[in-house]
């Protein structure tokens, strides 16, 4: 945040309160235009779906019913678990202090925002820590300094240039443009640079700029292996995207991030079917007028067996991607593929309620002068973990304060792979709880993954999770729903005018 202009904050805050108004525009002009639909369904009630749910009902106004399939809990990648009295987060954790769809989210729910407690990161290359942050900033700016030059001043700058840029799309949904392709949401925020980015490696990115491979290996790879279980050869965009997570202010909602997908279906009014979607099909049936209509005929598995409906507008929140979802699409041409190119990533996520053993960070330090909450760790062979975190509760008590590492506490594991029994007991000299989750978190970014999936599958059958293939985030999800959302009002009311619109943001600016 230091190195924005006081204009860029100001433009930023007025696109914040423009947000709040985001629902007026569509519903003031509906009387010109042609009937809302009767019945909108919505596959997915994770942050992507339930987000879609709620910009939905913004769009077609109190009239259409909104049915949102989930066969699990209500959250999706969004979930805590519960450990001696209080619960912790096991999946998407932190959100930036720009994420203004969140902002917005939290601030219209009535959500407070987690009590912070302050952390410290240290750096582990399998066998030692090679950087323990201070207590003192200029301590820390020293040693960074000292060690990589202006890299970190430099890489700070790189990903404001990065997130400055991207920021434009808030002011395109302000004014209601949406975009028919991940490829041409990215090409009007960043031009040809940003599609530049998405198909290279973050590494090759770096590099191109000018930054050290020591740079890279000693402090960008931890960052990618933290955030998305990956190394420096991800793309540059979702690399960009990783490296803001390390900026300061980051935040997370009180009681778990779920917390915001439950409040947005409350909002939307949407009606939550728990069952599992098996096909969705296109049916022709009758009209008052004589004509045809077609529809779209949603068959699914739930509690009391196998039914299925029919809707106007059908939005896709969830990876149709293997291991994710096994929906078909029978009956399309051209035909919409259940599963797309590509795999997602696996992250497990392991929490360990038991005393850590400190020694197995290299270090010689007594535990109780252990004084690093998060750890990193490079990308070399002797890393068996992506990073090890002291975790606090989703809800921080009155007067809470971290237990020391020489108490037994809750810390969360990140590794590709489950941890062994004698990985176990190298890290910790004892322990009472063990949770363990196996997400399929985020695509394998491998570049260049030219055959992104499109936003729009079919005529009014949409696909929020296209956008993980840019970058996997909270935010990221929530800017995709608010895109479907306008793409559906805009195609089913003919406002071609309002889609793949480019070099908005010059012409807009004025209007702001």
């Amino acid at each position: 945040m230091s190195t924005m202009s006081i204009r860029s904050l100001s433009l930023r805050t007025v696109l914040f309160l423009g947000l709040c108004q985001t629902g007026r525009r569509s519903l003031a002009s509906a009387p010109d235009l042609r009937d809302q639909p009767k019945k909108i369904a919505v596959v997915g009630a994770g942050i992507g779906g339930t987000a879609a749910a709620y910009f939905l009902r913004q769009e077609f106004g109190p009239g259409v019913k909104i049915d949102v399939f989930e066969p699990g809990t209500v959250g999706g990648r969004l979930a805590t678990v519960k450990i001696g009295d209080y619960e912790y987060e096991t999946g998407g954790s932190v959100i930036h202090p720009l994420n203004l769809h969140m902002k917005h989210f939290v601030d219209r729910l009535g959500i407070p925002q987690r009590n912070d407690v302050p952390t410290k990161m240290a750096i582990f290359d399998g066998k030692a820590i090679t950087f323990e942050e201070s207590d003192w900033f200029i301590v820390n700016f020293l040693r960074l300094l000292w060690c990589y030059g202006f890299n970190f001043l430099r890489m700070h700058m790189w990903v404001e240039s990065v997130l400055d840029k991207f920021m434009r799309i808030y002011q395109y949904q302000q004014f209601a443009y949406s975009f028919s392709t991940v490829e041409k949401l990215l090409h009007a925020m960043g031009g040809d640079s940003f599609l530049t980015l998405a198909n290279q490696t973050l590494e090759e990115s770096m590099m191109a700029e000018g930054f050290s491979q020591i740079f890279l290996n000693d402090i960008v790879a931890p960052v990618m292996r933290v955030n998305y279980g990956q190394s420096v050869r991800v793309n540059g965009f979702v690399g960009a995207v990783s490296l803001a997570g390390a900026d300061p202010g980051l935040w997370a909602v009180d009681g778990g991030n779920k917390m915001v997908c439950s409040g947005l279906l409350y909002h939307s009014k949407a009606e939550v079917i728990p069952a599992q979607v098996t096909s969705i099909s296109v049916k022709v049936r009758p009209s008052k007028s004589g004509t045809t209509a077609h529809f779209y005929e949603i068959n699914y598995v739930g509690e009391s067996g196998s039914a299925h409906s029919l809707y106007d507008i059908v939005v896709i929140a969830t990876p149709l991607h293997q291991g994710k979802s096994d929906i078909t699409f029978p009956g399309f041409s051209p035909p919409i593929p259940s599963h797309y190119p590509g795999r997602y990533h696996q992250t497990v996520s392991t929490l360990v309620h038991g005393l850590l053993n400190v020694s197995y960070l290299g270090t010689t330090e007594q535990a109780s002068e252990v004084t690093f909450s998060d750890v990193l760790t490079t990308d070399s062979k002797g890393c068996v973990i992506n990073s090890l975190s002291s975790l606090d509760p989703v809800h921080i008590p009155e007067g809470y304060t971290r237990p020391p590492a020489s108490q037994t506490k809750v810390w969360k594991v990140f590794s590709q792979q489950p941890l062994s029994q004698e990985q176990m007991e190298q890290m910790f000299l004892s322990w009472d709880s063990v949770s363990e989750t196996r997400w399929l978190a985020y695509p394998a970014y491998r570049p260049p993954h030219r055959r992104t999936p499109p936003f729009i599958l079919h005529d009014r059958l949409y696909y929020v999770n296209a956008i993980e293939w840019a970058a996997s985030a909270m935010e990221m999800s929530a800017i995709s729903a608010r895109n479907v959302a306008l793409l559906a009002h805009h195609r089913w009311h003919g406002q071609g005018a309002k889609v793949d619109q480019e070099d908005l943001h010059t012409r807009l600016r004025g209007e702001l």
